[in-house]
């Protein structure tokens, strides 16, 4: 039997979780209701209330509310639900979570799972589980449901939906996954352009023992990366591809936040970093591309994907970020520099090669970095099998020197 959390604003939706809280029940399983609302009284009883909840932001209910500030109340909720529900997971009182909600309960339930572990089981029944749920997910595994219809009341469709979805988090705490070989973990960052790179050194890293997880760099692939390491649950970072710091800087589709790069570096987790990619810059169609930058080179990837060529003045400034993440490091660290090419099509040929470009990227790069950190440069393009091996036995060295320090 496990017990799971129903998380929401029990006045406005308390029908519907005390309907949710039944099938669960009727599973087997025990129920921990958490009101998050703010409003009137809870139409179904719950174990934390809204008082508790509150409190756990450092707020008090009673001056939000006399307030009549909804906006600054579901403020509170998204603040305090996170430290409510990880405390409980913590405290191994839960085993998953399931919340249904309008704007604000969706806004206020995500925000308390996007706080818990990736694996462990989330259900969000949302009316706004059809349109952009990137807000709402972050890089968590949480699963939306659309609500096709308001969650208002058991109808004929919410009663199909809401029996699906509270089926599914039965079927998600009961599903327990096998522990496995619990392999070291190593993430690597990954682009079409640096695949044969990432494959390849891979291969290496897996021979020698280790679980390697490769994360698309579009951004959110990025961001899900960094929060993985921030878990504590990796050993070594494998980051050849950190285009998304070109997207960041030139306002491209796929960047992954200020703090790109910089996960390993202050979590002291070893790690090799390559300039992979950042010779390119995306964007959607061609009609997506700003104006201002009309008389670049670009190549069109796909119909749905422009590529623009970072010029010399964009690739100083990114050698200069990256060196400056890099330096915040406090674990081994290795920059390898592949000098002939930096993607696919940056090389000899192709159509963003622009040797001039990528020498100011090297030079600013190794101007900005501190001078105790290595740096290798290999006279080959980043998919050649050599630098693959490069950066897999440097990641394997760096491994080894921490676990000897």
């Amino acid at each position: 039997m496990a017990t799971i959390a129903v998380l929401g604003t029990m006045d406005t939706k308390g029908e519907e979780h005390a309907f949710v809280a039944n099938l669960i029940k009727q599973r087997g399983h025990q129920v921990l209701v958490i009101d998050t609302g703010t409003l009137d009284a809870p139409k179904l009883k719950p174990d934390i209330t809204r008082f508790e909840v509150a409190a756990a932001a450092g707020a008090d209910l009673n001056a939000l509310v006399a307030k009549k500030d909804r906006g600054e109340a579901v403020a509170a909720m998204s603040r305090g639900a996170p430290v409510v529900l990880a405390r409980l997971v913590a405290d191994k009182r839960i085993d998953g979570v399931i919340s249904l909600g309008g704007g604000g309960g969706t806004a206020i339930s995500t925000a308390a799972m996007r706080a818990l572990p990736i694996g462990f089981p989330k259900v969000m029944v949302s009316t706004l589980a059809s349109g952009n749920t990137a807000p709402y997910v972050g890089v968590k595994d949480i699963v939306m449901f659309p609500s096709v219809v308001d969650v208002a009341g058991i109808n004929r469709i919410s009663r199909q939906i809401l029996t699906r979805a509270a089926g599914a988090i039965c079927g998600m705490v009961e599903s327990v996954p096998s522990p496995g070989e619990d392999k070291p973990i190593i993430v690597a960052s990954m682009f079409g352009n640096t695949t044969d790179c990432v494959q390849a050194a891979k291969k290496t890293l897996e021979a020698a023992g280790y679980e390697v997880l490769v994360f698309h760099a579009t951004g959110t692939g990025g961001r899900a990366m960094e929060s993985l390491i921030e878990s504590g649950m990796v050993a070594g970072v494998l980051d050849i591809t950190t285009t998304e710091l070109a997207d960041e800087l030139a306002g491209g589709i796929l960047g992954a936040g200020p703090t790109r790069c910089e996960a390993a570096a202050r979590h002291g987790v070893p790690a090799i970093v390559t300039p992979g990619c950042l010779d390119m810059v995306n964007f959607g169609g061609p009609e997506t591309v700003p104006s201002k930058f009309a008389d670049r080179t670009f190549y069109q990837h796909n119909p749905q994907v422009t590529l623009m060529r970072t010029s010399p003045e964009e690739c100083a400034e990114l050698g200069r970020i990256l060196a400056e993440k890099i330096n915040l490091s406090t674990a081994p660290v290795t920059v390898l520099l592949p000098l002939k090419a930096i993607s696919v099509i940056s090389a000899p040929g192709q159509k963003f090669h622009d040797p001039i470009a990528d020498r100011i990227l090297f030079t600013a790069l190794k101007a900005f970095l501190r001078k105790d950190i290595e740096v290798v440069e290999l006279d080959c393009a980043i998919n050649a099998p050599e630098f693959a091996r490069a950066c897999a036995e440097k990641l394997l060295a760096n491994l080894a020197q921490r676990k000897e320090g």
